[in-house]
């Protein structure tokens, strides 16, 4: 059987050949994963000691994250020394060409049995062939009074990888923030809200582009923020 076979003799296997992305229900994820609450929780709470993003090309101060780099081949992952995440303008029109350094991610989050059990629910869901670069980033989206959160400035984008892991944290006093699937030549393939924690999308980056609405407060006198993790796969 080949690594193709293997990743279309699953449901979201053969939603990722059919329409290039598939979508997973947080209530499925972690029923899949066996997710223990205290490890999620512990999970969780790792995005609140995000730091500011000081790249934003657009001047926005409205997102926190970290960054870590692995690295998977034989079927583990190790992790490799930090550094910086780098797009080309042809991936990221807003804040591409340029080195971004970013706190790396906590060792303790690397090690927490809901980041391990994902990573290993990525190995078997994408048809990962060889030695794989893998990136993990936690992305904090705040929205206040007279700024907007906007998870995707750079708009409708492909990451320049091969494979995309996008899933919900948490959101906290926010509407919108829409997830929009479309090709590159500009067909809309569907829409949808990733809505509860653990709600995720799996997306081919060579046949996908993808793109998030900005978040606005429900009360704006309250914090407001929405929190992802995003993992890509890029074959070495």
């Amino acid at each position: 059987m080949s690594d193709t076979d293997i990743l279309t003799d699953t449901p979201l296997g053969r939603a990722l050949d059919d329409s290039g992305y598939a979508r997973l229900s947080g209530t499925l994820l972690f029923d899949q994963l066996a997710i223990p609450a205290a490890d999620w929780e512990a999970f969780a709470q790792s995005w609140d000691h995000l730091g500011p993003d000081l790249y934003m090309a657009d001047g926005g101060r409205y997102r926190r994250r970290r960054h870590a780099i692995l690295g998977f081949e034989n079927g583990g992952f190790s992790r490799k020394p930090h550094q910086p995440h780098f797009q080309s303008r042809d991936y990221n029109p807003l804040n591409g060409d340029v080195q971004r350094w970013f706190d790396p991610v906590d060792q303790a989050t690397i090690d927490n049995a809901v980041m391990r059990s994902i990573l290993a629910f990525c190995a078997r869901n994408f048809p990962l062939i060889g030695r794989q670069h893998v990136e993990l980033h936690q992305f904090r989206i705040e929205a206040r009074t007279g700024e907007l959160g906007r998870p995707t400035p750079e708009g409708m984008h492909r990451d320049g990888v091969d494979w995309v892991f996008v899933m919900l944290v948490k959101r906290c006093n926010v509407r919108e923030g829409v997830t929009r699937i479309g090709t590159p030549d500009g067909k809309e393939l569907g829409e949808f809200t990733l809505a509860r924690p653990g709600d995720a999308v799996l997306v081919d980056d060579h046949r996908i582009m993808h793109g998030v609405t900005e978040i606005h407060p429900v009360d704006p006198a309250q914090p407001a923020w929405r929190d992802a993790l995003v993992v890509t796969f890029a074959a070495e």
